[in-house]
């Protein structure tokens, strides 16, 4: 399977298109933040729940978060 990349919001993600249908969704600049949407569109909206969550994580447990996540809005991607 091939697996493309689309960028909102100045954050690269990595969608790879299932056999099943669906595609799993990466953010390569958080490593572990993986989802999974039926769509495209339920996708994006799943890994914005993926993201707060490593984010929440990461400040919390002291491990450095890419600058373009600081200030980030994800209502906005």
């Amino acid at each position: 399977m091939k697996t493309f990349q689309v960028i909102r919001g100045g954050i690269v993600f990595e969608l790879q298109p299932e056999p099943e249908g669906g595609y799993t969704i990466t953010v390569p600049s958080l490593p572990g933040c993986i989802s999974y949407g039926k769509t495209f569109e339920e996708a994006i909206d799943m890994i914005k729940d993926a993201m707060e969550g490593w984010l929440a994580v990461a400040r919390k447990e002291g491990v450095p978060v890419p600058e373009q996540f600081e200030s980030l809005d994800l209502a906005a991607v």
